[in-house]
């Protein structure tokens, strides 16, 4: 009985063990999430890493269609209806693409956003294309990573970085002034109901 009993104790272990250990992933799995205006952004992706690899022109060739990642397509989901590179894009969930070349990325929103890679990708769900410029960085940026960096409180860059390369396409609502005269109204409330909290 004792025998059993610990073998049980041990098996019971060696689950709980199994449960918050894993293998670690060739390319992490990221989720980035952000207020942006009056909602949020959040993008999910995979983090391939450099590893001593020519990356765009060879692993990622140029001009063709490639997942902005690795693994599952990239998914980036807006809560508002947003002006994307100087294109209006409703509120919803999109995968993320991009065509490079040496000097200028396009980058696609796409429909399709549950696909494996970039095999299934169909150009007639696109959304949107932008064409934005690509710069280089000082320093190598090992794993790819996309950031979403403010401008201020209703503007930003969606960046995007890899080896030695950077892109940034600019965000901003799609109606700015009126999101900026509800925001105004918002902070008024605001006000109204801090200063009733004081007077009670």
């Amino acid at each position: 009985m004792k025998k059993l009993l610990v073998a049980l104790c041990i098996s019971v272990s060696a689950f709980s063990f199994a449960q918050d250990y894993s293998v670690p992933a060739v390319s992490p799995r990221q989720k980035v999430e952000q207020q942006f205006s009056m909602s949020k952004i959040s993008i999910d992706y995979g983090r391939p890493g450099v590893k001593g690899r020519k990356i765009f022109g060879e692993l990622v060739p140029y001009g063709q269609v490639w997942r902005a990642g690795a693994n599952s397509s990239t998914k980036i989901t807006f809560g508002q209806t947003v002006n994307f590179g100087g294109k209006n894009v409703p509120a919803g969930t999109y995968g993320l693409f991009i065509v490079p070349t040496e000097k200028e990325w396009k980058v696609i929103l796409n429909k399709d956003f549950q696909q494996w890679g970039a095999y299934t990708y169909d150009p007639k769900q696109d959304v949107v294309d932008v064409t934005v410029p690509v710069n280089k960085l000082a320093d190598k940026q090992e794993w790819f990573e996309i950031t979403l960096n403010p401008t201020d409180e209703n503007t930003g860059n969606l960046v995007i970085k890899w080896d030695m390369n950077q892109a940034e396409i600019p965000l901003k609502p799609a109606k700015l002034d009126t999101v900026i005269k509800i925001s105004d109204k918002l902070k008024e409330i605001q006000k109204i109901e801090s200063d009733s909290n004081k007077k009670g």
